[in-house]
């Protein structure tokens, strides 16, 4: 029995049910591994470490497989890794989709600045593609250019087209199209229902029908038992009420002593989500889920697909190829020209006949006359060679014959022409200009060839380029963590700026990752209620005048609000940020009072005979008061996964950031303290062009209470 490679579309019911139970894991990173191999390292608040590994090669698959499963990172990731790092690193898992009943899988990410969807194809050759959140092609394994649909960077992403999808099937559908089959009934649900042949054969033995029974020989009785069993069997996977097999085959070898108890098993052929009657005959394995049962098969699967990882560490044949290319182009180049050379002939050759019409016209008559009394062509010939030798001038310019094609040879203007004595002088000129157009299209192919070489050729160029330059630059092991790099000691720090939707706001991230948002003035104040707070988020104001909005947001502004525990760390920093940020810095204390109230107690609506100023709100209901809560303010510069200037609670700050400035209360004003803060960043820092380009004292200056301030160190 021949090894499963590939997931089928029930495989991919039950596995989408399972892979949404990680919705909200974060990516970490992600490695790829040969061309066909993708694994996305990603943490989960209540699983921790979650490794997702999507397959499209020979062996085609997806499943979240046990950390000591995963194969060793791979060396310097490619342009895809590199792509799907970009766009992913923080980015959170919003759902897993099956498109219909095929076998393709969606994974949606979401981040603030921009969501991704990722698209395995789990049939044929196999690929995957990266879209943006409009649908359109980011970069993909493959290209594909068909007539149906097409998969390339630039384009909006083509599904194929999709084929029966029993989940929405009724009865009376699934029996139209049992009877419009013209098979048996096993053939008939393998394949008219898209069940495949394994899945065609269990749903017959479920119902207890002839699997082999013609369709004109079954009935209703027929039909309804194989769809209440498809209906047994879907609604089970679609519940996630799996419970999980690996079968094995016995091997068939002598034997020993071993004790191993898959050895004593055979050799892994197959894995389901549910038990299955046409395998009740071989050995089995239960799983208490389907992604732990993927994850023994495919690991233990014996494939040499692990062999092709270390062809990411040996630097490409570059010069191979690109001299292969330039050899290609060569002959393409000599091919066009042979081609222009072969269609200028034709056309001579046509407007010699014309310019000739005569004597060609003579010829032509005299071998057709010739042929048509009787004479053959060895006859014919040697009346022509009569004529050369009376000095005719027709029979002086005839090469010879060719009674195989039927054709007589005329020599004129140096070229052989081979005519057809019963076509005339026209239409032997007319199959001129045909074969010159004939071979002028054959130019035009070899044309688009060429451009196509030339393309792979500066493709090859540029990849030996990159290469070239990522060898020079100075590169941390695949796996180094970023505070494990002295980014103040390095000579040269890349930049890498990343826009959020919230830099125009005060804002930080606390110690535990929420993203809490303030008003810079009245209308930010009144555009975060109305726009940005969500129904869980938490909303914080000082209890001091002239304090920002403050608000907790426990979701991203593209998500559902979620009821979710904040960590009291969390909240105390929000309460510190809403104080910083008030009037209580700017009056020089070292303290002052916040509450929190959840964001349905805020209104704008005023209380009878009050007014509420632009930017005010009436908050109404009980409050969580967080009382003498101290100023505090750090600003810092973080150099992964983006270069920026950070600012707000030093106790949240100081984990981000790479080196930090911790301010307090003092005599200079906002712009004079940034500039102390900015030349501190420059002593710290090896590269002082680095903190030019990313903290400036005006970039620095926005993280900055109002007031005057002062290093706390000074």
């Amino acid at each position: 029995m021949d090894e499963k490679r590939e997931l089928t579309s029930i495989d991919l019911v039950a596995l989408t049910a399972e892979l949404n139970g990680y919705a909200g894991a974060v990516v970490d990173k992600a490695y790829l591994y040969g061309d066909d191999l993708v694994r996305l390292k990603m943490r989960d608040f209540d699983e921790g470490r979650v490794e997702l590994l999507v397959e499209v090669g020979e062996t085609k698959r997806a499943n979240v497989a046990r950390p000591e499963h995963v194969p060793n990172a791979p060396g310097r990731p490619p342009n895809f890794a590199k792509m799907l790092r970009n766009r992913l690193s923080g980015a959170n898992l919003h759902e897993v989709r099956q498109h219909g009943f095929d076998r393709i899988l969606e994974f949606e990410f979401r981040r603030e600045d921009q969501d991704t969807t990722i698209v395995a194809e789990l049939f044929g050759d196999g690929n995957i593609a990266v879209l943006d959140q409009n649908g359109e092609v980011v970069d993909s394994l493959e290209t594909v250019r068909l007539k149906s649909r097409t998969v390339a960077p630039g384009s909006q992403y083509g599904f194929p087209k999709s084929r029966v999808n029993p989940l929405e099937l009724d009865y009376e559908g699934f029996a139209e199209r049992m009877r419009q089959s013209d098979t048996d009934l096993v053939r008939t649900v393998a394949t008219q229902l898209n069940f495949g042949g394994l899945y065609g054969e269990e749903l017959c033995t479920r119902a207890g029908v002839e699997k082999t029974k013609d369709i004109e020989d079954a009935g209703e009785a027929e039909f309804e038992a194989i769809y209440d069993a498809m209906e047994r069997l879907l609604d089970d996977v679609k519940a996630g009420r799996t419970d999980p097999r690996v079968y094995y085959e016995w091997e068939t070898a002598d034997g020993g002593e071993g004790d191993d108890e898959a050895a004593e098993k055979g050799r892994r052929v197959d894995v389901t989500p549910l038990p299955l009657e046409e395998r009740a005959d071989l050995p089995a394995e239960a799983f208490d889920s389907f992604n732990a049962a993927l994850d023994d098969y495919f690991t233990n699967l014996e494939t040499e697909a692990d062999e092709g990882s270390e062809e990411t560490t040996s630097k490409p044949a570059f010069e191979e190829e690109i001299a292969k290319r330039k050899r290609i182009i060569e002959q393409q180049e000599g091919a066009i020209s042979n081609f222009e050379e072969q269609a200028e002939e034709e056309r001579e050759k046509a407007e010699l006949l014309y310019e000739r019409y005569d004597l060609v016209d003579d010829v032509l008559s005299t071998v057709r006359e010739a042929l048509a009394a009787g004479y053959g062509w060895d006859d014919v010939e040697e009346r022509f060679e009569e004529g050369k030798e009376q000095g005719i001038e027709a029979a002086e310019h005839v090469a010879g014959v060719d009674p195989e094609n039927g054709l007589v040879r005329l020599r004129l203007g140096g070229h052989a022409i081979g005519l057809d004595p019963d076509a005339g002088v026209e239409k032997n000129a007319d199959a001129l200009y045909r074969e010159a157009k004939r071979v002028e299209e054959k130019k035009e192919g070899a044309l688009a060839a060429i451009e196509n070489t030339r393309e792979e050729l500066e493709d090859w160029q540029a990849r030996r380029e990159a290469w070239s330059e990522e060898e020079r630059e100075e590169e941390e092991p695949e796996e180094e963590e970023p505070e494990d790099i002295d980014w103040l000691s390095r000579a040269s720090i890349p930049v890498r700026k990343q826009e959020q939707w919230y830099d125009r706001f005060r804002w930080f991230r606390t110690s535990d990752g929420f993203l809490v948002i303030g008003g810079r003035n009245a209308d930010q104040n009144e555009e975060i209620v109305e726009k940005y707070m969500d129904g869980y988020d938490r909303f914080f104001h000082a209890q001091a005048h002239g304090g920002p909005v403050t608000v907790l947001k426990t979701s991203a502004p593209s998500e559902p609000s979620q009821d979710i525990e904040v960590p009291e760390s969390s909240l105390e920093e929000a309460a510190q940020f809403a104080v910083t940020y008030s009037s209580v810095w700017k009056d020089g204390r070292g303290a002052g009072d916040a509450y929190m109230v959840m964001p349905e107690q805020v209104s704008k609506t005023a209380e009878s005979g009050e007014y509420l100023s632009k930017g005010g709100f009436t908050i109404r209901g009980d409050r969580t008061y967080f009382e003498n809560t101290p100023v505090g303010c750090a600003v810092g510069i973080t150099c992964e996964p983006s270069t920026r200037v950070v600012g707000g609670p030093p106790s949240a700050i100081e984990g981000r950031a790479e080196t930090t400035v911790a301010l307090e209360p003092g005599k200079f004003a906002q712009g004079d303290a940034a500039k102390r803060v900015y030349r501190t960043f420059r002593e710290r820092f090896a590269d002082e062009s680095f903190v030019r380009k990313v903290a400036s004292p005006d970039e620095i200056q926005k993280f900055m209470p109002p007031g005057g301030s002062r290093i706390a160190e000074e």
